[in-house]
């Protein structure tokens, strides 16, 4: 014998209260896939992680110190002003350290860095999903982005000096040209790779307008979206050093960009080699303190990487 269910309706509960109970579903839905994981794990001991994850990168760089001094020291490259030895690169350090220049250099561009990076996440955010989300601006504006994304960032220089003078504000819109197309196209390229039906159930649930966009949309799309501000705070950086080479100036103070001129204009092979460490040191320590534990933390949300 067939078995029927009858649903009871609380009397008058209307369109507020299903909108409502609609917004818990979807938190729930929320909730339930963050707390998501694939695998079970187990917190690695620190001595197992500083052999696996810090052991390596400290073998490389030893291997490359000791083939450096190797090339200087048996003479293979027996001329300091093509390359200089270790030591004489760490005197150079010391010397910049002692008169209390060094932290500047770091301090200029890295601040120059991080506030045009800040102003090209926001304006290259909303530009992505503008371009993501309405297919007549995507089919307008798409290639170009996409052609403003491969052309490089010193071909910005010249033109910006031009019109805007040997100022900060050069160095802000050679950053922003740089950096604002990758953005926006690494968000593109998120929300593309949302599954439709996160969109259908979305919808379903009551999600329209900019609740499904802030709910629905952007959370799906964080793993492309977290590679595209890796790759342009890569490109902000570059077209910052670039900026810094070329259009140098005394009103704009020393970066390391500035600072890697003044050592080809010195003929000084050792000050050369310590701006290209820093600003590869800065490049690299952005990257680990800020950039992997935020796509780790959004990776292993999904389930999509095994908790270490």
């Amino acid at each position: 014998m067939a078995s029927t269910e009858t649903t009871t309706v609380t009397e008058g509960a209307g369109p507020a209260a299903v909108k409502d109970g609609g917004r818990h579903d979807m938190s729930g839905l929320e909730a339930g896939l963050d707390a998501l994981e694939t695998v079970q794990t187990t917190r690695i001991p620190l001595r197992q992680t500083l052999v696996q994850k810090v052991l390596p990168p400290l073998t490389a760089v030893l291997l490359v110190l000791v083939v450096w001094q190797g090339l200087v020291s048996f003479k293979i490259v027996d001329d300091p002003s093509k390359l200089p030895s270790p030591s004489a690169v760490w005197d150079e350090v010391s010397d910049a350290w002692l008169q209390g220049t060094l932290l500047d250099y770091i301090w200029t561009s890295v601040s120059r860095g991080l506030l045009g990076f800040l102003l090209a996440l926001a304006i290259g955010t909303p530009l992505g999903l503008v371009v993501a989300r309405v297919r007549f601006i995507r089919s307008a504006i798409g290639p170009i982005l996409s052609g403003l994304q491969s052309l490089p960032s010193v071909a910005w220089v010249p033109p910006a000096v031009i019109w805007l003078g040997l100022d900060n504000k050069m160095m802000y819109a050679v950053i922003l040209l740089g950096a604002v197309p990758s953005i926006a196209n690494g968000l593109v390229s998120g929300v593309d790779q949302v599954p439709p039906l996160f969109l259908r159930a979305g919808r379903t649930l009551g999600a329209t307008g900019l609740r499904h966009t802030w709910h629905i949309v952007l959370p799906a799309a964080l793993p492309g979206y977290l590679a595209g501000l890796k790759q342009g705070w890569a490109f902000s950086w570059r077209s910052l050093m670039a900026a810094e080479i070329i259009a140098s100036s005394p009103d704009l103070g020393v970066g390391l960009g500035q600072l890697l001129e003044n050592g080809r204009n010195a003929s000084s092979m050792s000050m050369v080699f310590l701006a290209i460490f820093l600003i590869l040191i800065v490049g690299i320590a952005i990257d680990l303190l800020i950039f992997s534990p935020l796509e780790r933390r959004v990776l292993r949300s999904r389930g999509l990487l095994v908790r270490s």
